[in-house]
């Protein structure tokens, strides 16, 4: 099936996305969604211009668009937007990260049933611990950007998941970082045709949706 990949530039998305190539599926665009200035990612707070470049070096197509403030704003344009792609190329499902959390599963099931695409979601229901050593040993490089202040310190920041890194996460914080208490940069992987070098990096504390370290990349390529 031809399909489309929501893509946050994060680890989950990205191995959601390797994993229905995998099940035979044609990834044709990856859809990624910034603030209504166009500036930031909605996701990660990542910038829009990071994230295209790290798409360039995966050597898939990117639509970026950004979105209004607002839930059923956000839901309509979500739609329209799946709508054109399905006039344009065909598509015929969309692949989403999501792992357990029920009320995203519910809205992805709702949105896909009104705009008639299948919901593809490969990491669903997947014990995170067993998931995230998956994607570690399946050669994915995934770097922390931004981590919840209350759980985790600003050294927890830059550094690249790995088995060492799954083993020092204290008891109570997912694997994965399911409940938002860390976000990841993929730099490299399997889908890469280059790895994405960070050059220069500031560290941020942010208060906007909850106090976070953040990682803030300045230079790249």
């Amino acid at each position: 099936m031809r399909v489309a990949g929501l893509w946050s530039a994060g680890k989950d998305s990205c191995f959601a996305c390797y994993k229905a190539i995998s099940m035979g599926h044609d990834l044709s665009v990856l859809f990624n969604f910034t603030d209504h200035e166009g500036k930031n990612s909605l996701s990660h707070g990542l910038t829009a211009s990071l994230i295209l470049k790290q798409a360039q070096l995966t050597g898939m197509p990117i639509v970026q668009k950004a979105m209004p403030k607002s839930s059923e704003a956000y839901r309509e344009e979500f739609k329209a937007l799946i709508c054109t792609w399905k006039k344009k190329t065909g598509i015929g499902g969309i692949v989403f990260g999501d792992i357990y959390l029920k009320e995203h599963k519910d809205w992805i099931d709702a949105v896909c049933r009104e705009v008639e695409v299948e919901p593809i979601m490969p990491l669903w229901n997947r014990d995170t611990k067993e998931l995230i050593l998956e994607i570690i040993d399946s050669g994915f490089k995934a770097m922390v950007v931004a981590v919840k202040a209350d759980l985790l310190g600003k050294e927890w920041l830059g550094r690249i998941m790995d088995r060492k890194f799954i083993e020092e996460l204290k008891p109570g914080i997912d694997p994965c970082g399911e409940k938002g208490e860390f976000h990841t940069l993929v730099v490299d992987g399997p889908l890469f045709r280059e790895s994405l070098k960070i050059l220069d990096t500031q560290t941020l504390f942010r208060e906007s949706f909850g106090k976070h370290w953040f990682l803030d990349i300045k230079k790249y390529a």
